[in-house]
C-alpha cells in the first residue's frame, strides 16, 4: 500500500515537473534580473536648464531686439512672410508666421487676423549620450526662425501642413496676436516719449 502511494507520488511529480520547472526557473530569472543593478549613468539634472540657458543667449545673438523682447514677453516670435518679410514693421507682407517653441508655425493675415494655416516642422536633438526629440525650447524657436528667415518656401513646400487648430488651440492664437497689439502699441509709446524727451541738436 504505501510502495503504491509513493510510486502515484513519484509518477504525479514527474509529470508536474514538465509545468512547474519551466515556471520555476522563470520565477528566478526574473529575480536575479531584479536583483542586478542596472550600470549607473553619470545623469545631469541640471543639464536641460543649461542647454535651455546656451539656446537663449544663442537665439538673442541671432534675432533683432525686437524679435528678442517679443520672445522674452510674450514667450513667441513673429516672422513677417514673403520676399520683404523681415523688413521693420513687415512693410508690404500680406501674411504672417507665429512661432512657438514645441509647436507648428502658424501662419496668419497680418491686416485681418485671420489664421491661415499650421505647419509642422521638427528640430529633433541628436547629441550624445543624452540625445532626445526635443531640443531645447529657444533652440526650437531659433531652427523654426532660421529656416523661415533664410528659405521660407522650402520650409512651407516640407512642411506637413494642417489647417488652423489642427495641434495650436485657434482662440489661443487670437489671443496671442491680440496680446501681440498691445505689446507693439506700449512699446511704440515708450518710443514716441524718449523721442521727444531727447533734447533737441
Amino acid at each position: 500500500m504505501l510502495l503504491a502511494l509513493g510510486a502515484s507520488a513519484l509518477v504525479a511529480i514527474a509529470l508536474l515537473s514538465d509545468l512547474i520547472f519551466p515556471r520555476l526557473l522563470e520565477m528566478w530569472t526574473r529575480y536575479r534580473a531584479r536583483r542586478r543593478r542596472a550600470p549607473e549613468l553619470s545623469f545631469d539634472p541640471g543639464r536641460e536648464r543649461r542647454a535651455e540657458q546656451r539656446a537663449r543667449e544663442l537665439l538673442r545673438s541671432c534675432v533683432n531686439d525686437e524679435e528678442w523682447a517679443m520672445y522674452r514677453e510674450l514667450g513667441f516670435i513673429r516672422v513677417w512672410g514673403g520676399r520683404n518679410g523681415r523688413s521693420e514693421g513687415g512693410d508690404g507682407a500680406e501674411y504672417a508666421y507665429l512661432i512657438y517653441p514645441h509647436r507648428p508655425i502658424v501662419a496668419y493675415l497680418a491686416q485681418t487676423g485671420r489664421l491661415l494655416s499650421e505647419y509642422c516642422v521638427a528640430f529633433p536633438d541628436e547629441t550624445r549620450p543624452y540625445g532626445s526629440v526635443r531640443l531645447p525650447d529657444s533652440d526650437d524657436v531659433l531652427a523654426k526662425w532660421m529656416a523661415l528667415t533664410g528659405d521660407e518656401e522650402r520650409l512651407i513646400t516640407t512642411a506637413n501642413m494642417h489647417l488652423p487648430g489642427r495641434q495650436v488651440d485657434p482662440a489661443q492664437v487670437q489671443r496671442d496676436l491680440w496680446r501681440l497689439s498691445r505689446w507693439e502699441r506700449a512699446r511704440m509709446r515708450v518710443a514716441g516719449a524718449g523721442a521727444e524727451a531727447a533734447p533737441p541738436n
